[in-house]
């Protein structure tokens, strides 16, 4: 019997996957025999990560990519089905969060940059590999949202709304899609010790108020959340779409 979480030979986009979440979700996807495409806006950033799933046995290509810039968001869909072929796979993990403090400090370039690379990117993405996979019968999309979509903060609040609205985006995509078997659905997580939410985790007296909050008594970690992707876009999950997996140490049911 297969098991239902393998991905030999499909094809993956992971966008934002040179650090972090992304290169976890990566990692993880090519150990389980997907062909990775790792992108972010530096090439640099991800040959590293490539070289590292290539050492392990595994296949992955560099494409970078500047989410917010259309013609680089084409650029990355047609380079990936020249390099590896038809796309099976699509997460879309790559965020900013230009501010941090109280929305009356959040200017209008600000706001528009935080919807347009959070959600308005992440429409592109989908736009561009849902139909292709809906003619080759099925494929799956993996939104990388967060827990800032599902409660109040007085520090992030313009990247809390993205957040909310890639939630939206997800259950509008799959009662769009379904009916040609192409399923999408989200993770939240919590709070990850990742560069990009260093701000949240650094100071130690907040982290220890933090994790006093959290059932699990601690923040999570980028491995905790990769393979959450992969089963999101494994036959495992093939009868979920439209959903919000959350994954936070239990810190949203406390």
């Amino acid at each position: 019997m297969t098991s239902p979480f393998d991905l030999t030979g499909k094809v993956a986009i992971v966008t934002g996957s040179s650090r972090g979440i992304g290169r976890s979700i990566a990692e993880t996807m090519a150990a389980l025999g997907a062909k990775v495409v790792v992108s972010s806006r530096k090439i640099e950033a991800c040959e590293p990560v490539v070289e590292g799933i290539r050492e392990k046995g595994g296949e992955a290509v560099a494409i970078p990519c500047n989410i917010s810039r259309k013609p680089e968001v084409e650029a990355l869909v047609a380079g990936t089905r020249e390099c590896l072929g038809p796309i099976d796979i699509l997460v879309c993990n790559a965020a900013v969060n230009p501010v941090y403090g109280p929305m009356n400090q959040l200017s209008d370039e600000a706001f528009d940059k935080i919807m347009g690379a959070n959600v308005k990117s992440n429409l592109w993405l989908c736009n561009l590999v849902m139909p292709e996979m809906a003619e080759r019968g099925g494929g799956a999309v993996v939104i990388v949202s967060s827990i800032a979509g599902l409660r109040g903060t007085g520090v992030i609040g313009g990247y809390g709304i993205s957040k909310a609205a890639d939630f939206a985006l997800a259950r509008n995509l799959a009662v769009e899609w379904g009916p040609q078997n192409v399923r999408i659905n989200c993770i939240a997580p919590g709070l990850i010790k990742t560069d990009f939410a260093r701000a949240l985790w650094e100071d130690p007296q907040a982290l220890e108020q933090r994790n006093s909050q959290t059932p699990l008594r601690r923040i999570g970690t980028p491995d905790e959340i990769g393979p959450v992707a992969a089963f999101l876009a494994s036959s495992a999950s093939s009868f979920m779409t439209g959903q919000t997996v959350i994954v936070d140490g239990g810190v949203t049911i406390a």
